[in-house]
């Protein structure tokens, strides 16, 4: 069966006009024919309040509150009544990278927080970013490496696998990409179509589609055929499949008209369009 997606980034303007929160993000993937959710911790209003609050305390104390915990129940029961599991639970505010040693670990303190929620959602896998100096020195590679290797031994008892996506810093890349996955044996990479250094696009399309364990399918606008005209996004979805690629298409549609769910249906066509024959 085709695993379809949308993550919730995709109706961020929604969620900042009071237009949409977690429940209605379910709703929303039901109506637009999704077969997972791959929720954005944005979405998570109760939680980010708690992350804000630990983070001004300056203390890295990572425990959910009950009230969180049964937060997440109620989502995670609407989930079950729309039939939708949820897949990749994509993390910010939890990136490895700091300066200082107790940035980082405020940050690690938030990370494990969304490691107990995607646990308690039934989630697959974890978002979390690498942050960090765009030159990715040896200090912060050997930071980076550290963090993860910490993430990945907490998350393997909860069935949770994390991944890095290109999205800042060291890591649209695709030679930090490459140097991260070749040191971090079983960190998986959220591969973002749009998300890497232009003039290189193409080239980490080859390079880093065998590490794809996610997938983000970026569109801004359509033409009348309904193809991004900026991106050859069937030529990317070629290489993922080429590559052996077999999780689920996620969209991440940032429409330029403001039209969320219009370009997130959009987005859905054109994933099974791009796939043929596997799409019916």
């Amino acid at each position: 069966m085709l695993k379809l997606a949308v993550v919730s980034w995709s109706f961020h303007r929604l969620l900042e006009a009071g237009q949409q929160d977690i429940f209605q993000y379910i709703t929303a993937c039901k109506a637009l024919g999704c077969t997972q959710l791959d929720p954005w911790n944005g979405h998570f209003r109760l939680l980010i309040a708690g992350d804000n609050a630990l983070k001004a305390s300056g203390v890295p104390t990572p425990q959910l509150s009950a009230a969180e915990v049964e937060y997440l129940a109620q989502v995670k029961a609407a989930a079950e009544q729309a039939g939708l599991p949820f897949g990749c639970l994509a993390v910010d505010g939890a990136h490895i990278y700091e300066a200082t040693p107790e940035a980082r670990a405020l940050n690690r303190a938030v990370a494990y927080r969304w490691l107990q929620a995607a646990h308690q959602l039934g989630a697959s896998q974890v978002r979390v970013d690498a942050g960090g100096p765009p030159e990715m020195p040896d200090e912060a590679f050997a930071v980076i490496c550290a963090g993860y290797q910490d993430l990945l031994a907490r998350a393997q008892p909860l069935g949770l696998e994390i991944l890095i996506e290109n999205h800042w810093g060291p890591s649209n890349n695709p030679d930090n990409v490459v140097k991260l996955m070749d040191a971090l044996p079983g960190l998986g990479l959220l591969f973002d179509t749009n998300n890497w250094i232009k003039p290189r696009q193409q080239e980490a399309w080859q390079t880093c589609a065998r590490y794809a364990r996610a997938v983000h399918i970026k569109t801004f606008a359509f033409d009348e055929n309904g193809n991004d005209p900026s991106v050859d996004l069937a030529q990317a979805i070629r290489i993922l499949q080429q590559a052996g690629y077999a999780g689920a298409w996620c969209v991440e549609s940032v429409p330029k008209d403001g039209d969320e769910m219009g370009a997130a249906a959009k987005t859905l066509a054109l994933i099974r369009r791009a796939l043929g024959a596997e799409a019916a």
